[in-house]
């Protein structure tokens, strides 16, 4: 029997856009999370604040949500000194997920960056593609245990690592697995590049071709490139296209961090970002279930793609 993940790319080839979710680290730091502590411990100290923030997303509209690991490799959570701990804090992660979702919701293992560098890179010990493959292979298990829809390979900054996180989970279970890559915007030269100097359609291609089902970006900063990004990546791929930018940059008064865009001015741009051929929309830093339920009013509003 097929896993009701896939039922994603079906309904996306259909031409049905999806709402994805919001900001965690808004809102658990919102909830009380201190600077510097690790937010996937939360999955066991704090369940029920976490799952209150599915919750949250579901009720906003949401029909994809991530879990609360978006940290949870062994090479992450080891700086916390809590690496023994990682089957468990990802697998307690889809589980408070799942526990939020409605019967047609879907729950995306979130997989991010180790925030160790790739060998080629690194002035220290840097990491191998094998380091690489086992410690993300150990949190897609645990995911996939967990219960989890689908796959959310996101934030990548580096060629190596996205890639060696997308091969592991396939190969650990038949799950689509969505991959989405940080692009930062060149002023001077008013274009979108990785960290690395890829284009969005070198990644669009790069990442399908390490076996990525649907591909596009997160975080950045903010729906206007997202537009950009999205229609470069449409160019050279039929593939299901994701995005969910930040709700525009960083502004820091004093030890308070806010956004640029409230939910109103972020949903405005969101017509175009569909119109440039993305498929699954939703937010990252910065936004809360608002922004995601004015997203939803958008999507909800536009006829299927052709």
């Amino acid at each position: 029997m097929k896993a009701r993940g896939w039922d994603v790319l079906e309904r996306v080839r259909a031409g049905e856009r999806l709402v994805f979710d919001g900001g965690y680290g808004t809102m658990l730091f919102a909830a009380g999370l201190a600077n510097g502590a690790c937010p996937e411990l939360w999955n066991d100290t704090h369940a029920d604040v976490v799952r209150a923030i599915h919750q949250g997303y579901f009720d906003a509209g949401s029909q994809i949500v991530e879990t609360n690991t978006f940290g949870g490799t062994r090479l992450k959570l080891d700086e916390y000194r809590i690496g023994d701990r990682t089957r468990e804090l990802n697998a307690k992660g889809a589980r408070l997920a799942r526990a939020a979702a409605p019967a047609g919701g879907y729950i995306a293992g979130s997989i991010g960056p180790t925030s160790r560098l790739p060998l080629d890179y690194a002035l220290d010990a840097g990491v191998t593609d094998e380091e690489y493959l086992e410690t993300f292979r150990e949190q897609a298990e645990a995911l996939a245990e967990g219960g989890v829809d689908l796959f959310a390979v996101e934030t990548m900054m580096f060629p190596q690592e996205c890639t060696a996180a997308v091969r592991a989970c396939k190969a650990v279970a038949d799950l689509p697995v969505m991959a989405t890559m940080f692009f930062q915007y060149e002023e001077n030269n008013d274009r979108d590049r990785t960290m690395w100097g890829e284009s969005p359609a070198e990644v669009a291609k790069n990442l399908i071709a390490a076996g990525a089902d649907v591909v596009g970006m997160n975080c950045g900063r903010g729906p206007d490139r997202a537009i950009v990004i999205i229609r470069e990546m449409r160019q050279v791929t039929d593939a299901p296209l994701v995005a969910y930018p930040n709700a525009g940059l960083p502004v820091t008064t004093g030890d308070t961090v806010t956004y640029e865009l409230g939910p109103e001015e972020m949903a405005r741009e969101y017509p175009a970002l569909l119109d440039a051929g993305c498929d699954i929309v939703g937010a990252c830093c910065g936004s809360n279930p608002e922004h995601i339920r004015r997203i939803r009013d958008v999507v909800r509003g536009r006829s299927p793609r052709k």
